[in-house]
């Protein structure tokens, strides 16, 4: 197999190991760039508005015919993280809504079938290639508010779904719920993103607290994992703080609690430049200051710095934000 573009300086260890390739990279990358984007940016109230505010299932969906995504550039994307000193992008492909950002053929709910009309992950993927930057593909795994079969309430914790009073008629309960259909669609959704768009350096995976309030083994993380790794064999695999501990990587959030050096694993720190991760209309940005404080704090510990930005509703990141991320990679060079 040819050489991903943004492992073309371990060329000598990718020959022997793909993985310990990526993971070598990663290692050297240091800091990378967050995108949470998707229908919930729209709203400009967090990216769990729907559970926040129990928006029901099929108002929520009919967002979808709002998603424009006009401004949305990727290649200005990919030279902004450039330029900030980035060595990767992190992008939400799918959120905790559901809603796709590629062309998926496991559900309607995806930005091709919106006015948008556009598959975002290909065009970040070719951007990110142009750049020489890794891509890693954020999923959410463990928690889905739209899908039928997806964990329900009655048998995990950690916000599964929406409490919704009187019940959501779309999501299948009792003995008609059925959890291998769920796992079964992620399998195949992560399936295509690993074949369709060239080489990816990581599947980041998310909703961690609903398999461990409950049967974890019925997600089958395991063999997720080890057919990410047959698909592309330099493909890192992440589950925030880990799930399993058999994860190449650990992602905790910046205010949790946990000891990136109690293992001997790489952490990546998740932090972000305003109050949140989705688009919050109204919220203040950090400062170039605050963030390189952030930024020598995570080196410090050995730990890479996954800088997020939310989107506004069209695409377009923020002039504000787009400042501050000039501003650190001025630091950086000099």
């Amino acid at each position: 197999m040819s050489i991903p573009s943004f492992l073309v300086n371990d060329a000598d260890t990718f020959a022997r190991d793909p993985r310990q390739a990526c993971k070598d990279w990663l290692r050297d990358a240091k800091f990378g760039l967050f995108i949470h984007y998707g229908l919930y940016s729209l709203i400009g109230r967090h990216e769990w508005v729907q559970l926040r505010e129990s928006i029901r299932v099929a108002e929520y969906a009919a967002l979808r015919d709002w998603f424009i995504a006009d401004r949305f550039d990727a290649n200005a994307i990919a030279a902004l993280a450039v330029e900030a000193g980035m060595k990767y992008i992190t992008i939400t492909t799918r959120h905790h809504d559901s809603f796709c950002l590629w062309d998926t053929k496991q559900t309607t709910f995806k930005s091709t079938l919106s006015p948008c009309g556009r598959d975002l992950i290909a065009e970040l993927a070719d951007a990110c290639n142009r750049h020489q930057l890794g891509l890693c593909l954020y999923y959410s795994h463990g928690r889905d508010w739209k899908h039928p079969h997806a964990p329900s309430n009655d048998q995990y914790g950690g916000h599964a779904r929406p409490a919704y009073n009187p019940p959501e008629p779309t999501y299948a309960t009792g003995e008609a719920h059925d959890l291998q259909i769920y796992v079964d669609f992620m399998t195949a959704q992560i399936t295509e993103l690993l074949t369709q768009y060239g080489p990816i350096a990581s599947i980041w995976l998310d909703g961690i607290a609903v398999p461990k309030a409950g049967d974890a083994d019925a997600f089958q993380c395991q063999a997720l994992y080890d057919h990410i790794h047959r698909l592309q064999p330099q493909v890192l695999v992440s589950y925030k703080q880990g799930l399993t501990g058999t994860e190449d990587y650990f992602a905790p959030e910046e205010q949790w609690k946990f000891d990136p050096t109690a293992h001997d694993k790489l952490t990546e720190i998740c932090g972000h430049l305003t109050g949140g991760w989705g688009y919050t209309a109204g919220t203040p940005v950090r400062d170039a200051d605050e963030i390189m404080a952030l930024l020598q704090k995570c080196w410090s510990v050995n730990s890479n710095l996954l800088l997020n930005t939310g989107p506004s509703p069209d695409g377009s990141i923020a002039e504000g934000e787009q400042a501050v991320l000039r501003e650190i990679g001025r630091r950086l060079r000099t």
